[in-house]
């Protein structure tokens, strides 16, 4: 895992000392190693901060230039195929120097150009110079497990891992974005190509670019997208189950290759107990797990299911008890994020990082699996809601709703789902775990902010990402795929994780197993109206110990309702009471803590809004 950035200019020169400062901005996503390179001309310049993963020798040393001299790299992230690439290419009078896979990207885009994208298994992010065409090459991988973000503007154009690297840039611009802005106090993170500064975009997951340096001219692609489900797919659960742990066992395979030692985040669920007896299967050696329990709080710690798992695999198990976790944490966490991010487990998931680090460098995670085989509850209630629709008439339904959205506090169980119910169920799917609806948002917003600013509402962006011909089922699961997946959960763990210098890998990712389960697998084995990962569970039935509850279901998340009580409460309050009020309204933050007060469930959203805060202070935001 590394960090990269890259500068390229129509006119004057790179500045050595401002790509080494964005550079070492991102001294945590590798501090192993740092290297820079400058065409002979300094109008592009590349820069890496490396963790070194695979060939730790100096050979794998980045910016990586071809034998020729007319490609530079720098790259973020692991091609798990790299070794077979690399034979096919040797195959084709290919001479590689090193064992990195870096190299074999070089080498691919030399033999198939931009196609070399469609021959890579990995998680990715790098940016590509070929000096010959005067093209700048940039590419993410399909699930958005790296990421890349640029900025365009008259002749320049820069690119980093980072969005804290661009502003080691004193030209990048500060303001703030409000329809981004608005799409975080939705959903908690900025989705799609947005981002949280205005002028600044992300490169989408499954997507390329091109720069073509003469022109001054972007053109970017999708390269990759969910396949279509095939309807007329024939066998039983038991087929499908098999198939299934052939995928995952060569993906796990592949993940554990590595010349630094690789744990496993083993949080006792499903996905990563089924990883972790993949990897105990296949390793000649005990495989290392750990786990973060929170004690005394039973509804959040799986502790002594992970500990299950770990004694029925002789793993090398190490627990962390996680005591209520200081609130001075909150700041550091906050500055790592470069776009504000409301999912509060980005503390249990950089604790965990943080106690890994001291044993391994890579861990692989469960990631993914609720949004590929149908995990989370809001699904089956999407397949009730089709009842609901044909039984209640839509005038009720838009009554319902109203009263829900005007009369019901915010933080009342099942607020949203109430909502939802209007029309037809696209609204129902953009209403899923929505921190703040579109009236929540206009009132919370400072009456000295102009309004007018914001765009199409994030309810609209959301519902309008699934094809609408598919199944409610599979627009749902899409939706999360592309959005809360790849924008918010995937960036926790990316800058948590990086945070603590340590790479996470997710093998039930692999675009192979992605396909099978979209492509191939139908809705009735993922999800009913009573039973939902029915494949996987099917799966884990097979292969985990008989004593394991493959039903039950419980995220990767800390008691914050009842540390709000405590000093997390009192320190929140202080940060939103204290905050800059021409943005946020007093007002509404005040009414917001007082339902808090009266037990309405609001700890996510005064989490949501501190994090911003604390974001936009560290960075000196503008409105």
């Amino acid at each position: 895992m590394c960090g990269i950035v890259g500068q390229l200019l129509q006119n004057g020169r790179c500045d050595p000392e401002i790509l080494r400062a964005m550079r070492d901005r991102m001294i945590h996503r590798g501090p192993d190693d740092a290297g820079e390179w400058y065409s002979s001309d300094h109008r592009v310049g590349l820069a890496h901060r490396r963790l070194s993963i695979i060939d730790l020798s100096p050979a794998g040393h980045q910016p990586m230039l071809d034998r020729g001299g007319r490609l530079g790299i720098v790259f973020n992230g692991e091609i798990y195929n790299f070794q077979d690439l690399r034979c096919a290419l040797v195959g084709k009078g290919y001479v590689f120097d090193s064992q990195s896979d870096t190299e074999v990207i070089l080498a691919s885009y030399r033999e198939w150009g931009i196609d070399c994208l469609q021959h890579f298994n990995g998680m990715f992010a790098f940016g590509l110079y070929d000096s010959e065409q005067q093209r700048l090459f940039l590419a993410r991988d399909r699930a958005g497990e790296k990421p890349l973000y640029w900025w365009h503007s008259n002749g320049k154009i820069v690119f980093a891992s980072e969005l804290k690297a661009l502003m080691a840039d004193a030209a990048c611009p500060r303001t703030l974005n409000y329809q981004a802005l608005d799409h975080y106090l939705a959903y908690g993170y900025v989705p799609g190509s947005m981002c949280i500064l205005e002028g600044i975009k992300k490169l989408e997951a499954g997507h390329a670019l091109e720069y073509d340096f003469a022109k001054d001219e972007v053109r970017s692609w999708r390269y990759w997208r969910l396949p279509e489900t095939n309807a007329v797919q024939k066998g039983d659960v038991d087929d499908f189950s098999r198939e299934l742990e052939e995928l995952l066992k060569d993906s796990v395979r592949r993940q554990l290759v590595a010349d630094v030692p690789v744990g496993i985040m083993l949080s006792g669920g499903l996905d990563s107990s089924l990883i972790t007896a993949m990897a105990a299967a296949i390793s000649p050696h005990p495989i290392r797990t750990f786990n973060v329990s929170f004690r005394g709080h039973d509804g959040f710690d799986e502790s002594a299911h992970a500990r299950l798992i770990a004694n029925s695999y002789g793993t090398r198990h190490e627990e962390l008890a996680a005591e209520p976790a200081s609130v001075d944490l909150l700041p550091d966490i906050a500055k790592q994020f470069d776009e504000p991010i409301a999912d509060h487990a980005i503390v249990p998931t950089y604790l965990l990082s943080r106690e890994i680090r001291q044993h391994a460098k890579v861990a692989l995670s469960g990631d993914g699996g609720d949004e590929l085989f149908g995990g989370y509850g809001h699904y089956s209630w999407i397949l009730k809601q089709e009842s609901l629709r044909r039984y209640v008439p839509n005038l009720v339904r838009r009554g319902i709703a109203r009263v829900a959205l005007e009369c019901v506090p915010l933080g009342t169980r099942g607020r949203n789902h109430l909502i939802g119910l209007s029309n037809d169920y696209t609204r129902s799917i953009s209403h899923i775990n929505l921190y703040f609806d579109h009236l929540s948002r206009e009132r919370i917003y400072s009456p000295h902010m102009r309004h007018d600013a914001i765009h199409a509402t994030p309810e609209i962006y959301r519902a309008s990402l699934p094809d609408p011909t598919h199944s409610p089922l599979r627009q749902a699961m899409e939706a999360d795929f592309r959005t809360t997946l790849a924008d918010g959960y995937l960036v926790k763990v990316d800058r948590a994780a990086m945070l603590a210098s340590l790479e996470v890998r997710t093998p039930l990712l692999d675009y192979r197993i992605i396909e099978f389960a979209y492509g191939r697998v139908p809705d009735q084995l993922k999800v009913t109206r009573n039973a939902r990962k029915i494949l996987l569970r099917h799966l884990a039935k097979r292969l985990l110990p008989k004593e394991y509850d493959v039903t039950r279901k419980q995220g990767f998340t800390m008691p914050l309702h009842a540390w709000f009580k405590g000093d997390w409460g009192k320190y929140m309050e202080s940060v939103l009471l204290d905050s800059d009020k021409s943005l946020f309204s007093r007002r509404f933050i005040q009414e917001l803590l007082s339902l808090q007060r009266r037990g309405y469930s609001n700890t996510n959203r005064l989490f949501a809004l501190t994090m911003f805060e604390l974001w936009r202070n560290e960075y000196k935001v503008s409105c």
